[in-house]
């Protein structure tokens, strides 16, 4: 499973797309109680789920959106994500021989399968969609039956039919590392199943931020509601402002060095550790101006015989996780050597803990701008 929303995205020709399809929506009650014959009542939303018309929480619409194909298409076809997953589980054979293994959000079963090849005694892998259906069908084609069992329903719901795991692996990681917040769910797991020696991969993930160049696209994205056909929308463009951009961006656009935000240790972390405060201090490596912050995530298999992992950045090659563009209200002149510094505030969402609200704090007192705001953004 994963998770696969932005605010938008450019296409091809430099355009505004629309992003990725919406992944709220839910699993049909009325179609399931049909198959069992039954009736189903609705009961109340969990503790910190929204209520989305006809009873129905953010988190059916969330999970119910894996239930469609394209979504996995996607995520398979990203190279970077799928190869970096089978290489950490081939290559290291010793991390899965004859052990039991957890696959939190299986999807298709695709990392459920690379573990069953490289030995594992079992893997559970659980599912919530319906796509759980089609990994049992996949699991079944495959030959890998008696080795992997798929288990349809949520992480915090279900029981296993073993008391502990000697490995959990899940690709949890969301638009702008937490979007979407399955890493609780990844942590409830660990705190569950996971043995004493166990191990959890990817086990290290980190935020990165720096500072692009981009007056074309502001331009095109923000600046567009100034004047539409002869109309003034601005009101509109104080949203677009507080919705980041889910984007590819081109290095040469890059402004500043890239500075280290969080550092997340999968393995030991609690769940409160990733909402967090943290400063930066951005350099400026040419005389240019800034437009916009842009985060991406590093995500590491320290357990491997060898370090490996992949990076989301700007230099690295692309994936359907892309970057996130943060505008600024401000355009900031910058000299080489100056600094942009700041904090940065990410929190899940209080009515929706699946979205993420950020806030930014930058300042700058160059030699030709000198400026102090703070802004907020709220990625849904």
């Amino acid at each position: 499973m994963d998770r696969r929303k932005g605010s938008g995205s450019r296409d091809a020709n430099g355009g505004l797309a629309e992003a990725t399809a919406s992944r709220l929506r839910f699993e049909d009650a009325d179609e399931v109680a049909g198959e069992v014959g039954m009736e189903v009542e609705e009961g109340p939303a969990a503790p910190g789920e929204e209520v989305i018309g006809n009873d129905k929480t953010s988190a059916d619409y969330y999970f119910d959106s894996y239930s469609h194909f394209g979504i996995h298409e996607e995520m398979l076809k990203d190279v970077v994500r799928t190869r970096s997953y089978q290489n950490v589980i081939t290559q290291n054979n010793f991390l899965f021989k004859d052990k039991i293994v957890l696959d939190v959000g299986a999807g298709t079963g695709i990392l459920s399968l690379f573990c069953a090849k490289a030995g594992a005694k079992h893997v559970y892998a659980i599912e919530c969609s319906q796509m759980a259906d089609m990994a049992k069908e996949i699991v079944k084609t495959n030959g890998f039956s008696e080795v992997i069992t798929v288990i349809k329903g949520k992480v915090e719901e279900i029981e296993l039919p073993v008391p502990k795991v000697d490995v959990i692996i899940s690709e949890w990681m969301g638009y702008f590392l937490l979007f979407e917040n399955m890493l609780d769910t990844v942590l409830f797991a660990r705190d569950k199943w996971l043995a004493d020696d166990g191990v959890v991969l990817p086990d290290k993930a980190s935020l990165h931020l720096t500072a692009i160049e981009d007056a074309e696209y502001k331009e095109d994205k923000i600046e567009f509601w100034n004047n539409v056909y002869g109309f003034d929308m601005s009101c509109i463009k104080k949203q677009a402002m507080m919705e980041p951009l889910v984007d590819t961006v081109d290095q040469n656009q890059i402004v500043t060095n890239c500075q280290l935000l969080k550092t997340m240790d999968i393995s030991k972390m609690s769940s409160g550790d990733a909402s967090f405060t943290v400063p930066f201090k951005l350099v400026a490596e040419r005389n240019d101006f800034i437009h916009a912050l842009v985060a991406y995530f590093n995500v590491s298999f320290t357990k491997c015989h060898k370090l490996m992992g992949f990076s989301t950045g700007p230099r690295s090659k692309s994936t359907h996780w892309k970057q996130t563009v943060l505008y600024l209200e401000d355009v900031v002149t910058i000299c080489e050597g100056e600094t942009l510094s700041g904090s940065m505030t990410v929190a899940n969402n209080k009515k929706n803990p699946r979205d993420i609200d950020i806030t930014l704090k930058y300042a700058i007192n160059g030699n030709r701008c000198k400026v102090s705001r703070t802004q907020h953004y709220k990625m849904r």
